[in-house]
Parts: C-alpha cells; structure tokens; sequence
C-alpha cells in the first residue's frame, strides 16, 4: 500500500553562528502544511535557501523539526529515527562505495537488514531491471557513467521496499542530455514501483515534465501548490510567474470593464484580461496590478491582424523591434516600448526570416486575453 504524507505546520529553526550581529535565528520553514497523496510523484521547488531541502531531510528523519508533526499513513513520525521510517533515499552525490561492484552498493541495505542471501539477490536483480542495468552487476562505480550511477543509487534506494522515495536534487551533477533521458526514467520507475516520492529540485524543467504537483517554496514557506500546467498558467504571484519559466510583466492599473475582459491601462496601451481569470479583489477601477504574458503567448506581426486566437477577445501592442534570435524549432523576438520596458516573444516553427522585421521597424504584437494573468504586485524571484 502506498503511504500518505501529511505535514502539519512544520517549521524548523537554526541558530545563528556565534559572533554574528542581527538575528540570533534563522527560519529556515515556517509552518509547512501539506498533504502528500499515496503513490504521487511530489516535487518541492523553489530557489536556493528557501528551505526545500531542509523540509525533505524532516521528512527523511535527518532532521528534527523545531515544531509541528510529520505523518505516515496516520502514524505519526515527527521524532522517528532515520531507520525506523523505512525510507529510501538518493542523493545529489550518488554516495556509492567506490570499493564495490554495482550489485554490492545495491544489496547493501538488504545486508543491513538481514535479508538472507537468496532473497537478497533476487531482489538486487529485480532493482537493477527496474532501472535497466541488467548486467552490470559486476561493475564498479567508476567503470560508469554518471546517468548509470545515478541509476544505481535509485535502484540501491528502490531495493529496501521504502514506503516513501525521497530525491535531492539528484540529477543535478548531470549533464543536459543525461538529464533528459533520466527524468523520464525516474517517473516511469516512481509510478511503476507505486511508491510515494518527495523530489527536491531547483530546476524548473525537471519539475514541469515529470512532476504530479509542485509545491514552490520561498524563505521557508509554501507560496503555491497545484500541478504544473496550473502553476505556469495561472501563478497567484509575480514571484511564481517569474520563477516558473520567462515572462514578460506589464504594469498596470485597472480601468473598466468590456464585455468578458477586465481592461487594464500599461505602458504598452490597453491590455485586456478576461475577467473570469481575475481575482475579484484586482477588478476594481484603479485597482494596480502586474500583467503576466508568456513570450510563447505573444505573436508578432508587421501590422495589425487580430489580437484574438480563441477567446474572442485580445490585445494589441506596438513595439518597437530590437532583434531576432534563431534557435531552429524557435526564434526569440525581442522588442522594446518607449516606457524602456523589454518584451519578448516566441514563434515556434518560425517563418519569418530575420529581413523580415529590421531592428527599429513597429511591429505589431498580439494577445489573446485567455493568456494574459493579473497578479498582484510583488516582488521579483531572485
């Protein structure tokens, strides 16, 4: 059976280190509370110091929160030893013991634990299939790649039968491609497994693709939870619009209402949002807000041709075009407003060569309102 985790105003505190002026306590996560479902793949996300890490080694056991309780299944494991939780475990470093074969560093656990000889090489078999590396039992760590080695710590992890995975940041001492071809890995191994997994990472992408919800902490606390396609579309925060891909903010102040669309007056003219996507609390007439668009949202034109792509109701902006930059299955338009604000804009497939649209040319960008998200003003991610 799976396990559910269930976090309840979890916090922990640090003090400061002697012979520092200012606060003698640094709080490190403040009052967490979540639940995690059984079998769901988890991420806790966020940039560095905001606490991610910390929350995952309370979870693990290797820390003891300062406050609040921390559950499995109901049972409550808040003050549990490591080795009491049955938890798996795989770091950022791999942690294999360079004096021994593949097989060895797997089954090493099991030894722990007792397990008698043929169960033990059954089920080293069994994890090494799971993360296909079959056959390389007898191996040592550094007659590997590190995508192989990164395998071997998840199958080490995967072969005690832990009734919650936890991953930090394991894939970050990977190169691109490697991480590529192990994020899908490691969700096909989480969900054919069953096991309930907690991943801590910065990196956005590898959140977006394999992740089942995403919590995205900041100084310690839990700004936002959702899926990842209700993150990147509907942030509730500059900080998440930001901190969850590139983004181009406009601010603005709210002037009346057109039909479906909250009208919003911005150093780029009248940009509409429909109004079905506004909190309540940022419809009100002069009511200031931050616009977020999505580069992937904007299409550039050399002249006026129809803000709207499905909702009926759009935008349009002059801009002033800066340049082109071609990447192949996209191109990156940069353009610039006279208030010195920068916007940028993606054209996937790109048809529109760079003789197209010439550096100081008025360019025209369009917007359908389903796409443009009224946050409240706040503060940039770092």
């Amino acid at each position: 059976m799976s396990t559910r985790i269930d976090l309840r105003d979890v916090a922990k505190s640090f003090p400061a280190p002697r012979g520092l002026g200012g606060a003698r306590v640094t709080h490190a996560v403040r009052g967490v509370t979540l639940t995690i479902e059984p079998g769901e793949l988890f991420f806790l996300l966020g940039p560095s110091g905001c606490g991610k890490t910390t929350l995952l080694r309370m979870i693990a056991g290797f820390i003891d929160p300062t406050g609040g309780t921390i559950a499995f299944n109901g049972r409550d494991v808040t003050h549990t030893p490591p080795s009491k939780r049955n938890t798996g475990m795989v770091f950022q470093s791999y942690a294999l013991w360079p004096h021994m074969t593949v097989a060895q560093n797997v089954a090493f656990g099991l030894g722990v634990r007792k397990v008698a000889k043929p169960e033990r090489e059954r089920r080293v078999a069994e994890a090494l299939g799971a993360v296909r590396l079959s056959g390389y039992e007898a191996r040592k760590p550094n007659q590997l790649s590190g995508g192989q080695q990164q395998r071997v710590a998840l199958a080490r992890a995967l072969v005690i039968r832990p009734e919650v995975l936890l991953l930090d940041e394991p894939l970050s001492n990977l190169d691109a491609k490697l991480r590529l071809d192990l994020r899908t890995e490691i969700r096909r191994v989480c969900k054919a497994s069953g096991l309930t997994s907690v991943y801590v990472t910065h990196d956005q992408k590898e959140a977006l693709s394999i992740a089942d919800r995403i919590a995205i902490m900041d100084r310690g606390q839990v700004v936002q939870l959702g899926t990842p396609r209700e993150l990147y579309e509907r942030p509730q925060s500059v900080f998440v619009a930001e901190f969850l891909g590139e983004t181009n903010f406009l601010p603005g102040e709210v002037r009346g209402r057109e039909g479906e669309a909250i009208v919003v007056r911005t150093p780029a003219g009248d940009v509409r949002a429909l109004a079905s996507r506004v909190p309540e609390s940022l419809q009100r007439d002069g009511s200031k807000v931050t616009l977020s668009i999505r580069p992937e949202h904007l299409r550039v034109a050399r002249t006026s041709s129809g803000a709207s792509d499905g909702s009926g109701v759009g935008s349009e902006i002059q801009a002033k075009y800066v340049s082109m930059t071609y990447l192949g299955d996209q191109a990156q338009h940069t353009l610039s407003l006279a208030s010195d604000l920068t916007l940028r804009a993606t054209e996937v497939a790109p048809t529109l060569g760079a003789e197209s649209l010439q550096p100081g040319a008025i360019a025209t960008l369009a917007c359908d309102a389903a796409h443009v998200v009224a946050l409240p003003p706040g503060e940039r991610s770092a």
